[in-house]
């Protein structure tokens, strides 16, 4: 058994290289086609033309048109694309690009002067609050209420319950941050909740438990908007899987031999039954560390990894779109490793590569 877990784990961390390579391989081929670089937008910079990554009619349309270069000398234009590293062909930088990737180098950005990991660790606070309060919320309140409905299935309950799951998973986390800012923000009616930011202005001088408090108030809107759309697809597959199990014939054997509705379920269902939540556990967990909502937080003023990621692309920061894709992708690829270990764990009957599957 060790010996083929050892084998799979091999066999799967060899396919990432491929997935890896074919992912920064697109992505760089397509960015030698989109106009308005970072040579393009310094050169308006200098022209005095503001920043070319908020100017639409300067960064859009083909790379034919586009005009960014005109007015600067020779010289200069070489020396800007010496700084950016532009006076190497494509092939050389792709490779240079590779070969720092392999080392976990991940360059450093052109506009914020800093390292690409500096960045993302300095984001990484704001997007872990987010993301792990969204995480652990939709877990605490969707498995109970999935196991409620199961048991109540069919019922006024299961109902009602679906019902008001299914109309929050149907309004968009933004439209729901914008109604929840209007009614508790200091819109047009109440200002109980902080309208932006993870902490008060003043959150240094509070105490440890004013700082708590602060940063637990400060969450209540963002959270809100992010988790309420969350609680519908584990509710859902919760329910779904205990129907599956409890419609079983080993659950009918259960009950004949005289154990009561609650023994069956804890004892014989529940394990049974999350095989699919807890398979999933490990990538969700994970990847709430890295998640990032731009629109929550740009409705909510918060600077976190979604903010990076779009800011990077609207301008054309090139290490940090390539670095943030590297690494978010390897944590995909690797959290999708963890998960197929895990299922294997718990359910004995599941074989390293036995079918092809996990």
């Amino acid at each position: 058994m060790q010996g083929k877990m050892w084998s799979y784990i091999l066999k799967r961390v060899l396919l990432m290289i491929p997935t890896l390579l074919g992912v920064l391989t697109l992505t760089f081929a397509v960015v030698q086609f989109v106009p308005g670089g970072p040579v393009e937008q310094l050169m308006l910079e200098l022209k005095g033309k503001g920043d070319a990554g908020i100017s639409g009619s300067e960064s859009s349309g083909s790379g034919s048109t586009y005009r960014g270069r005109q007015g600067i000398d020779a010289e200069r234009l070489a020396e800007v694309k010496a700084l950016y590293g532009f006076d190497k062909p494509p092939v050389e930088r792709y490779f240079l690009m590779l070969k720092r990737f392999a080392q976990f180098d991940l360059g450093e950005s052109y506009y914020q002067h800093q390292s690409v990991w500096s960045l993302v660790v300095s984001k990484l606070p704001v997007s872990i609050s987010i993301g792990l309060w969204t995480f652990f919320l939709t877990y605490l309140v969707s498995i109970p209420l999935g196991i409620a409905k199961a048991v109540r299935d069919g019922s006024r309950f299961d109902t009602v319950t679906s019902t008001m799951i299914l109309v929050g998973y149907a309004i968009p986390g933004f439209v729901l941050g914008v109604l929840l800012l209007v009614l508790f923000g200091g819109g047009s009616f109440l200002q109980i909740f902080p309208l932006r930011g993870l902490t008060s202005d003043n959150w240094a001088e509070l105490s440890v438990a004013g700082k708590v408090l602060d940063y637990l108030w400060h969450l209540v809107l963002p959270i809100t908007a992010s988790v309420l759309g969350s609680f519908a697809v584990i509710t859902m597959l919760t329910k779904n899987s205990f129907l599956e199990e409890i419609r079983k014939q080993y659950v009918l054997t259960a009950r004949a031999k005289g154990l009561n509705e609650r023994q069956v379920l804890w004892k014989h269902i529940f394990r049974n039954a999350l095989l699919p939540l807890v398979t999933g556990f490990p990538a969700a967990f994970i990847g709430a560390f890295f998640t990032g909502s731009l629109l929550i937080e740009t409705l909510f003023s918060l600077d976190g990894l979604g903010l990076l990621s779009y800011e990077s692309v609207m301008r054309r920061d090139y290490p940090v779109v390539f670095g943030t894709l590297y690494l978010f992708t390897l944590i995909g690829l690797l959290t999708k490793l963890v998960s197929d270990l895990c299922y294997v764990m718990v359910d004995p009957r599941i074989q390293f590569g036995a079918g092809g599957g996990s």
